[in-house]
């Protein structure tokens, strides 16, 4: 490791830019909480999770938003309690799946 005095180091070099270090370098780092992402990022984190389990109800979903009846289609799907297997029973939503509409739902009110 170089001398921090040094001043041959690149480092302590005066070149015009500001530093890329940080000030407090010792800091520990966390993770962004979700409520604190953007809004974007929110609704695009529910919606992938959507997406991989089912991607026909993400794709209404990404045709609703933005009109009033999108939160509708989603109290709607809640509360059916998921979708038909072959034999018209109902399975019902994964927990995560489950959580991202109801998230969605939300997040459609705060647009």
């Amino acid at each position: 490791m170089p001398d921090p005095k040094d001043p041959k180091d690149s480092r302590f070099q005066e070149t015009g830019f500001p530093s890329l270090q940080w000030e407090e370098e010792g800091l520990p780092t966390r993770p962004m909480p979700f409520h604190e992402r953007p809004l974007q990022a929110r609704i695009d984190h529910e919606m992938a999770i959507i997406a991989h389990h089912h991607i026909r109800i993400a794709l209404a979903i990404e045709k609703f938003w933005g009109h009033r009846d999108c939160v509708e289609y989603l109290q709607t799907l809640v509360l059916s309690g998921g979708y038909s297997d072959t034999n018209r029973n109902r399975v019902g939503f994964k927990p995560e799946v489950l959580s991202a509409l109801i998230n969605l739902a939300g997040l459609h009110r705060l647009e």
